[in-house]
């Protein structure tokens, strides 16, 4: 399937700071310093991919995640997604630092993609996307922290975003990736490259398009933006020819 650009869009319009230089002492850590856990580094298999497909095994993992409808670029229920989703993923940080220390660092922006009508994505009538905008978190993280931070994410983030944000176990399994790097708008030779790893492994493809925002538009240079696509797979049966599967309500060809 051939998708359009797709760009992340920002919370915050304001430009990027220019990094000063600290002529201080180095920092050095101490007893008191809590350690940082950064989870691209416990699951790198996940977080990292070359521009050559390969074939990896996703396991269950929990995300903070909300569903919606429409074009990503335009969309104001897009915007306020993703605000919310950092609001609150910020939230849990600081609330997990709190209680024991625990200094966990906010994951990549990713995002499943599907439509009713595939040809939805083939003629760029974005207002039919179905999406679901996700943030990977720790597995210390209770629905009863995720509550407490959306309590002090009010005012922070649209009130409607932050009803329809849940944590859930996202299962998604065998799956095969590819690193984009590029323009989003770019993406649609190296989708197609994926297809044909896996039509060529004797593989199907199922479930919903993912897309892992491993650049900040606001902070990369279009052509230097890095983006891991991935695509759930599974076995084709020996009598299947153009297989259709169902994501979400999307039909996905096989």
């Amino acid at each position: 399937m051939t998708i359009p650009t797709k760009t992340p869009p920002t919370t915050k319009t304001t430009q990027a700071k220019t990094p000063t230089t600290k002529t201080g002492p180095a920092r050095t850590r101490t007893a008191d310093t809590p350690a940082r856990t950064d989870h691209r580094r416990t699951y790198p298999q996940l977080y990292t991919a070359s521009r050559t497909p390969a074939l990896v095994d996703v396991p269950p993992l929990p995300f903070l995640m909300i569903d919606g409808r429409g074009d990503p670029n335009t969309a104001p229920e897009y915007a306020a997604a993703v605000q919310a989703l950092y609001a609150v993923a910020y939230g849990v940080k600081f609330a997990l630092r709190r209680a024991d220390g625990t200094d966990v660092a906010v994951m990549p922006l990713q995002g499943l993609w599907s439509a009713p009508d595939m040809s939805d994505f083939t003629t760029g009538n974005k207002d039919a996307w179905d999406w679901t905008m996700m943030i990977m978190q720790p597995e210390a993280v209770t629905a009863e922290l995720v509550a407490q931070a959306r309590s002090a994410a009010a005012g922070k983030a649209p009130e409607s975003a932050l009803a329809r944000l849940r944590l859930d176990v996202f299962p998604e399994g065998p799956s095969a990736q590819v690193l984009h790097l590029g323009p989003y708008a770019d993406e649609a030779p190296t989708i197609e490259a994926l297809h044909t790893f896996i039509k060529a492994r004797g593989l199907r493809r199922r479930g919903r398009h993912h897309e892992i925002y491993l650049g900040d538009p606001r902070r990369t240079a279009p052509q230097r933006l890095r983006t891991i696509i991935r695509q759930p797979v599974a076995q084709r049966s020996p009598a299947a020819g153009a297989h259709v599967g169902s994501a979400g309500g999307a039909q996905v060809p096989g």
